[in-house]
């Protein structure tokens, strides 16, 4: 079983080929999709005249300001028209996706955060309310099972449902790693737009699960939450994590033969 992350802006940046790629190797093995799609829902609440608001952890994760506005908009940009458009496009392909969010079935069950620890302009640690930003507690692994077990895609969004049932926006990187680790993934691979972690313009072949975690602060904006994400799922029992770019030809495959990579094992 893989897990496969890949970002909103699908299909402008992945290769032609990724679509029959995926059809390939889901037929060969079960395959679940998590999605993110950020960038648009930026561009679509900027339109709607709601302006994003970014702030960056002191651990140097960089994330989305939610509040209850911002995550109505989240909700409707992600599952409504980046999680349909994916299932359309694999359906095209004779791929029998079922488009879900984290909240059907309670997906992705996550704890709304009451504070957020964030480094202000001055570079000083302070505390916001947390908005309707989540922290992942659980996966809803029989419902994706018993959907993969019908044979059917599942392409899930990363809106994740409260104890209270409020909508809360968790990071796509992050829900992906969650979803893996119970499900037990054998892989998860996170398809972005450069060949993988890249230190002094050098790709990373391979890291260690310690050495990914040693050199998380030192990774810039973009990369450290795959990294972060990579370094979860194996945690929870997934056996390797690959970051890989998803712009070169049939790149899931390339991915698990380790073709020009980024590889994380334990």
């Amino acid at each position: 079983m893989i897990t496969i992350k890949i970002g909103g802006s699908v299909v402008d940046g992945l290769h032609p080929s990724t679509i029959s790629d995926l059809k390939k190797i889901s037929e060969k093995e079960k395959v679940i999709l998590v999605h993110g799609g950020g960038k648009e829902v930026t561009k679509i609440s900027e339109a709607l005249g709601k302006e994003q608001k970014f702030i960056v952890s002191p651990g140097g994760i960089k994330s989305r300001f939610t509040d209850k506005e911002t995550v109505e908009i989240f909700t409707m940009v992600m599952s409504g028209k980046i999680n349909k458009m994916i299932v359309g496009m694999l359906q095209k392909n004779g791929i029998n996706a079922v488009g879900l969010s984290g909240v059907d079935g309670r997906i992705i069950q996550a704890e709304r955060k009451k504070k957020l620890i964030v480094m202000n302009e001055k570079g000083r640690k302070m505390a916001i309310d947390g908005g309707y930003t989540g922290k992942i507690k659980d996966v809803n692994s029989s419902l994706i099972k018993s959907i993969l077990d019908q044979g059917y895609v599942p392409v899930i969004s990363p809106i994740a449902i409260s104890e209270e049932s409020d909508f809360l926006n968790v990071d796509g990187d992050r829900a992906a790693a969650y979803v893996a680790g119970k499900m037990q993934s054998d892989k998860i691979l996170f398809l972005t737009n450069v060949d993988g972690l890249l230190m002094d313009e050098k790709l990373v072949k391979k890291l260690s699960l310690a050495e990914a975690k040693e050199i998380l602060p030192k990774i810039g904006f973009g990369m450290e939450k795959k990294i972060l994400a990579a370094t979860e799922s194996l945690e929870m029992g997934v056996k390797q994590a690959l970051i890989a770019s998803g712009q070169r030809e049939n790149p899931i495959s390339a991915a698990i033969a380790h073709d020009n990579c980024t590889v994380i094992t334990k």
